[in-house]
């Protein structure tokens, strides 16, 4: 862009040359984020809250543009990451934020209704309800590992609601980004929902932005940062954190069913899944059958890896890195590893696919036990009896997802009551997420607030309690100058 220098004419000329002869103004990526901002609040302002029809025409402007451009986003993400599963793509980019998209179009208008609740019997026959307002701008800062969904799900809330939004999507999936920059620009008004493309210094500068409420998607580590800094402004913030997710397989389980379940919610997308199994407490005299049934379950998932288009490869050569470091860490520190490569392939690592590998034998100390995996790593515990395996989780912060296999009601009942987790799916792994009418958060470590369906209408809205006054009421005798009756009904009230 042409920058306007220092005008040189002489005092006798206007300061101010005439608009048409200013050219395009330089602009921080601070201020052009800063103008947008603004721009989007002052229609907001403007225009006021969208009624029923307006918020049903944008989830399905929504809708529309995930139904259109699925396989273009589902190209876009393959590219990104080198390979990308295409079935994955469209499942966890496509279907889910449609299904989300639709289930907030057939609730939408109970979900706005006014909420009736009950009025102190001592103030009949006045009336009291909750009115649902939208909060205004929502940003939304997306990561890489589904740069579709966790951008456009929030955004379903946030449209259901009847808000404006700015989503920033990760600079590690450029293809994707700028993809849906352009199907949003081409889908909503510039005031209403927009995409700003940039790096970290953009995503730090989107954090200190005075929107009316933030979403982040990421890292604990960069969820303090982010929480930080919406509270220089007060910004209500939801964090999406995720952390160590545990599985813990029953005892009345067979090695076979629980390693299938487990093995296909770790290697979806190759473990680079917030609520991916983390790591799988089994009991100690199965943990061999289990191996041997992981192995098993990878190889009818996917019976070679290196030209398996639904093996989907490591976004980046730094995370492919960071995976490898955290086997080799582990096997110094003496761990024994697992690789389970059903075709017997060479794996070039310039294709960054890594095979799934097992862990056993892990301790505290190595790095693939403090850190989110992210990866398809997976370390293999044992425990000796249930309360061994709840303790072990809970000396732990508190993760995202909790898994339970196994068919004891008993003990999927004290696993539910004595584990505190974001979310829990017993005798399956992920699924939960994609339930659009259960809440979807952490809590902890791995984040707070809620979204999905309802909680997503309800996190982006302004709760307002209202009281109306009857024309008729008793009020009066509340106020001043008080005299023996309302001593009489305080002592009926209070008690004498």
């Amino acid at each position: 862009m042409t920058a306007v220098h220092e005008s040189s004419t002489p005092a006798s000329t206007p300061a101010t040359p005439p608009p048409e002869a200013v050219g395009p103004v330089d602009r921080s990526p601070a201020e052009e984020l800063a103008q947008l901002l603004t721009r989007m609040k002052r229609a907001h302002r403007t225009q006021g809250a969208p009624d029923y029809a307006a918020r049903m025409k944008s989830l399905k402007a929504l809708e529309k543009l995930l139904e259109g451009h699925k396989d273009e986003i589902a190209a876009a993400v393959s590219k990104d990451f080198g390979n990308r599963s295409r079935h994955e793509s469209l499942i966890a980019e496509a279907y889910l934020p449609i299904e989300g998209a639709r289930h907030a179009m057939r609730h939408l208008r109970e979900w706005m209704e006014p909420e009736r609740r009950a009025v102190n019997f001592t103030f009949l026959p006045a009336r009291i309800r909750v009115l649902y307002q939208p909060l205004g701008v929502i940003g939304i800062i997306a990561p890489w590992n589904y740069p579709v969904n966790l951008a456009l799900a929030p955004l379903v809330g946030a449209l259901a609601a009847g808000n404006r939004a700015i989503i920033k999507p990760s600079e590690l999936t450029p293809e994707t980004s700028e993809l849906l920059k352009r199907l949003v620009a081409a889908t909503f008004p510039a005031d209403q929902v927009a995409v700003v493309t940039g790096g970290a210094e953009l995503g730090e500068i989107f954090t200190r932005q005075p929107f009316d409420h933030l979403v982040f998607t990421g890292s604990t580590r960069v969820g303090k940062i982010v929480m930080r800094a919406a509270a220089e402004n007060l910004v209500p913030v939801t964090l999406e954190l995720g952390g160590k997710s545990p599985c813990i397989v029953g005892e009345d389980i067979s090695p076979e069913e629980a390693a299938s379940k487990v093995m296909a919610g770790k290697l979806f997308n190759a473990g680079q899944t917030c609520i991916a199994p983390d790591y799988v407490l089994v009991p100690a005299d199965r943990r061999d059958a289990f191996v041997d049934a992981a192995k098993q379950a990878v190889a009818k998932l996917y019976p070679s890896l290196a030209k398996n288009p639904d093996y989907t490869s490591i976004v980046s050569a730094r995370h492919y890195e960071r995976l490898a470091s955290y086997l080799a860490d582990a096997e110094t520190r003496g761990a024994t590893l697992v690789p389970v490569n059903p075709g017997s392939e060479t794996l070039d690592p310039a294709q960054r696919k890594m095979a799934p590998t097992l862990v056993l034998g892990t301790t505290e100390d190595m790095a693939v036990m403090q850190d989110e995996i992210f990866g398809p790593i997976l370390p293999v515990l044992t425990y000796k009896s249930l309360a061994e395996a709840i303790d072990y989780v809970n000396d732990h912060p508190r993760p995202l997802a909790l898994y339970y296999l196994g068919h004891d009601g008993g003990a999927v009942d004290r696993v539910l009551r004595e584990t505190i987790s974001g979310g829990v799916s017993i005798n399956e792994t992920l699924v939960h997420f994609a339930q659009d009418d259960l809440p979807f958060g952490g809590v902890g470590a791995s984040g707070m607030g809620h979204y999905h369906g309802y909680e997503g209408f309800e996190t982006f809205s302004k709760k307002k309690p209202v009281f109306f006054q009857a024309r008729m009421n008793t009020t009066g005798i509340l106020r001043p100058p008080y005299g023996p009756l309302v001593d009489r009904l305080l002592s009926l009230f209070i008690g004498k």
